[in-house]
This record gives structure tokens, sequence and C-alpha cells, in this order.
């Protein structure tokens, strides 16, 4: 994995020392919170229903087993003994005292992490899939272009105070595992028939209040203009985005006014006069990155390992477990194992606490090279595990809670932290998430019903992807009471799709129940082994509307 190099410490310790002296300032009275407001964002610091929550970056998702040390250390020291990972590879940490933040920044600094641009008008945290440089489907690594990315766009003064936040993901593989079509900018990463890597390039991606799926700009574009032409985009974006209504601020509003092919026309118009300039990229920079990226070293080992498979023979819940949370890997013996953070009601989806970060680490040294990635659905994973030491790793997992087999399922739910936590939030979405687990517990029937995504956001914020769950929840207000809107038929990838509201929203009551009528509805109408989205692509909304309304007048009546 990458290391900082001088450049890197020198900035993030010298915003350490800046942000002391902001927070020491703010809190002697010097400060107004008008002026501080711009200055703890830029550092990853939001006001809260309770405290401040400190959002860190996990720069594509990726971490070292002393970096995931260091958040357990953070989550017991400075906070109530946990962390809450994020749909965009972050960690949030929602009990923070002020005075204190610049004291948690050092400690990350040192172990080379910050919170530089996790918040604010800027260009976020680069995301990518959590599988990169090992999943069996990719075809290049996009970890040292992210990175190229991450070094170019922090603290870029040029794109520091854009009209909104902007978000960028990158992927390279048969799967799209990073949601591409759902960021601001969706770079696809391949290689043309002669071996050279080219660049799809969407724009117009996002959720919130105007959910809309990314629209092709550019098909073909060589490596090495990477920097330019995301710097051609984001200066069109900067030039012409609205900053009188932050609701109609994004990139994706914008695109959809010009249309694309007037916005396409801008971005090449720009792109003219820089991409051949300094942003340009060579094969000695790519490869200073590249470096950092090297394979580990593997052992030479058969695919088919004897103690293995009699494990999966004697062992139904370790079969059950290795078909769902086990990934194939491109090296013959080893596999990526996903840590489930959805133990049921048990504990909210995305969380850690200090005891398991620090067990994670270790199973990190023990079982792999010492690296952690993050996933957009808010699980762990350890991306290099023989084979032969699966067992042995479930068996740890298990203990701690994160061993659960139900990646992919039901009860594998996205959740932003919602009304319990978030200011902004109409409704919360932790009890619901926990009222789904707790009714659908039989992993059996889960199985069974196969692969569903079940997205659930407390605003219209869509920090959860409610949009793109085959079944999304959005927390409401209804008259100062929290209500929840069901959407159906969303989904990720490259067969992306925006769910459909059903109709009226539901109590907190209800939703359980709405979610039972909805699985059943499926069950009656799958053809063989099709998948739930599947489903209601084929059928339509209306079999699920009239058996989730008739239940519920039925009840009220």
């Amino acid at each position: 994995m990458y290391h900082y190099d001088e450049y890197d410490r020198a900035l993030v310790f010298e915003r350490v020392a800046q942000f002391r002296d902001q927070v020491q300032r703010f809190m002697g009275g010097e400060l107004s919170e008008e002026e501080f407001l711009p200055l703890r964002l830029q550092n990853g610091l939001y006001l809260q229903k309770h405290a401040y929550m400190l959002r860190v970056a996990i720069p594509y998702g990726t971490l070292g087993a002393n970096q995931l040390r260091t958040l357990a250390r953070i989550a017991r020291e400075f906070d109530r003994g946990y962390g809450h990972f994020t749909t965009r590879q972050n960690i949030q940490f929602n009990w923070i005292e002020l005075a204190q933040v610049p004291d948690i920044l050092a400690i990350l600094a040192e172990v080379e992490m910050h919170a530089i641009q996790t918040s604010g008008n800027c260009v976020r945290n680069i995301t990518t899939e959590a599988f990169a440089g090992v999943a069996a489907d990719e075809l290049m690594d996009p970890r040292p272009l992210a990175e190229i990315l991450r070094q170019w766009s922090t603290i870029n003064p040029e794109f520091l105070y854009l009209p909104r936040k902007f978000k960028i993901a990158i992927c390279s593989a048969e799967q799209d595992r990073a949601a591409i079509m759902m960021h601001d900018i969706g770079l696809y990463l391949y290689r043309d028939p002669n071996g050279e890597m080219l660049l799809r390039v969407m724009v117009g991606g996002g959720l919130g209040r105007t959910p809309i799926l990314g629209l092709q700009i550019r098909e073909g574009l060589p490596w090495q203009h990477l920097l330019s032409y995301v710097e051609a985009i984001l200066r069109v974006y900067n030039r012409h985005g609205r900053r009188d209504n932050k609701y109609k601020a994004r990139i994706k509003i914008l695109v959809k006014a010009l249309g694309i092919d007037a916005f396409a026309h801008e971005v090449e118009q720009e792109w003219q006069h820089i991409k051949d300039g300094p942003a340009q990229l060579t094969d000695a920079e790519y490869q200073r990155v590249a470096n950092a990226f090297v394979p580990p070293s593997y052992q030479t080992l058969s695919d088919t390992d004897l103690d293995f498979g009699t494990r999966l023979v004697m062992d139904a819940a370790f079969a059950r477990w290795v078909a769902r949370n086990v990934q194939p890997h491109k090296v013959p013996g080893y596999a990526s194992v996903v840590l489930s953070t959805k133990p049921g009601p048990a504990a909210p989806p995305g969380d850690l606490t200090d005891i398991q970060m620090d067990a994670v680490a270790d199973w990190a040294e023990i079982f792999g090279f010492g690296e952690i990635r993050i996933a957009h659905e808010q699980n762990l994973i350890l991306p290099d595990v023989r084979k032969r030491d699966l067992y042995a790793l479930w068996a740890r997992a298990c203990e701690q809670g994160l061993g659960t087999a139900n990646i992919g399922l039901l009860t594998d739910i996205i959740a932003c932290p919602g009304g319990d936590f978030c200011a902004l939030a109409n409704a919360k979405s932790i009890p619901i998430a926990q009222a789904i687990q707790q009714r659908f517990d039989d992993l059996d029937y889960l199985h069974d019903i196969g692969d569903v995504s079940l997205n659930i956001s407390g605003c219209m914020n869509a920090c959860g992807h409610h949009h793109i769950g085959n079944i999304g929840i959005l927390g409401v207000d209804k008259n100062g009471s929290e209500w929840y809107q069901v959407t159906l038929g969303g989904a990720q990838g490259k067969d992306s799709a925006l769910g459909k509201v059903i109709g009226p929203s539901f109590s907190a009551a209800q939703i359980p129940d709405v979610i039972e009528q909805i699985v059943a509805t499926f069950t009656d109408y799958r053809e063989s082994d099709e998948l739930f989205v599947d489903t209601v692509q084929r059928i339509g909304l209306e079999p699920f509307k009239e058996r989730v309304y008739a239940k519920a007048e039925g009840e009220a009546a």
C-alpha cells in the first residue's frame, strides 16, 4: 500500500498545527461560530445532535493494520468505544469533544491518516472497489490512479470552494463494485487491444434530492490525460455550477440543465487548453505511485486444499459462510474474506467496536499481509487469505460477532446513522435496520431468498444510498412524526437503476411487516432461481403494492 512521501507528511502535520491554532482561537472567543464553520468542515468536523462528529478519510478504502489499531485507539480514548464505517470508505466518530480534535488529528498524522476534505464543497475521498488488486474479475489495479487523483485533489486551491461537494470513483473489474454511475465523476479503467490503459468517463451521477445516473462523456481517454480531463470537468462545473441554491448546486443539475452534449462540448473546449500541460501524467510518475501497489509475496499454492475441502463437507455453517463471505482471488490458493458488520439487532450496520478493530488488525497480520479494505457496503475485507486458513479465520470472526454469513442478503443492510445522531435526518435509520434484521433472523430463509440489497437513509441526502437498493427505505417527516417511504427496483453496478416509490409512506412500526409482504410477493412470483431485482423488473410494482397496502389497510381497519 502507498506510504506518505515528504510532501504528504509536511502537508498533514502543518494542517494539524493550523487547526490546533484555529480551535484555540475559537474556544477563546477570537473566532465566531460562522468564522469557524468552514475551518472545521475543511478538517472533517461536523456539529451533530449530541456532539461533534469527526470523519476520517480512508483513501480508496485501504488500511494498514497499524492504522486500524489507531482508529481503535481513537474509539477507545476519545469516543464511546466504536466507529462507524461509511458507504464512501470513511470512518466516523460520533462523540468527539472539540478540544481533543487537534490531538486526534496529530495521532492520525503519525500513521499517515487525516480528515482533510472529508466534508465541505471540495473533492471528497477518492473511492474504488474493496477488492482492487486482488479480484479475480479485475482488468487491472485502479489504485495507482486513485492515489494519483488523491494527491492531485488534496488542497488543490482551484477546487477547494466548488459550488457543492464533489465525489469521484474509479473501477476496473467486470463487475462494478464501486458504484461509479452514482458519482459526480465515474471512471472505468480498461485496456484496448494493444494493451494501452484507457478510461471511460461518466459525469453527472448522484443521489440525494434529485437522483440521477451518470452519463458517458468520453470513451477511450488515454490514462496520461486523467488529471487534465478531470480538471477540465471541474473547471466547467466551477464556472457554471449554481451557488445560489445548494439543492441545485451539484454537477448533475448542471449536466441536466445544459444537456450532456452541450456539457461535453464545454469540457472538450476547456480540455484543449490544458491537456498537454503540467497535469499530463508521465510513465515515470505512474510508476512512482504504482510501485507502492506491487503484489505481496504470495506463496505458490494449489487452488485445491484438502483440509479446506474437508471442512466444507463436514461443517454446513462454515460452507454457508464461504459461499456468502468469501470472494475469488486472482492468485491460486488465496481468497478474499468479507467480515460482516451486520450481525443483526446486536449492532448498527457499519459499526465496529475498538475490540473488534484490534482483532481485525491482528487477523490481517496473522492471515494476510497486514492490509484491510473498507467496502461500499460498510463491511471490512481481508484481501489475501490462504484457503487453508479460512476455517481458523471464520472461527475467530464468529467469536467477535463478525462472522455472519449474510453478505448480499436482506440483512446485509446499508444504513446511515440517521436521526440518532445526524442533525439533518428526518427519521431514525438504525432502529429500522435492527427491526428488519430481527424479523429476518433465519439464515436458512435468507439464503433461500437469495441476493437482495436493502438500503436505508434517514433523509433526502441519501447517505444510505436508498435509491440504488433493491429495496430502499427513506425517512421522511410527516407532521413532526417519523415515517418511511419505500422504493423497489434500485440496483448498483453496470446495470444500475433507481428505485421507484411504491406509494404512501409507512410508520416505523409497519416497516417490518411491509418488508415481509414485499418478500412474500417476490417468493410467490419468482421464476426458478430468479433474483429479487429481476422479478421486480419483470412483473412491475403493482403486485407488491397490492399486497403491501392491502395488509396495511387491513391492520388499520
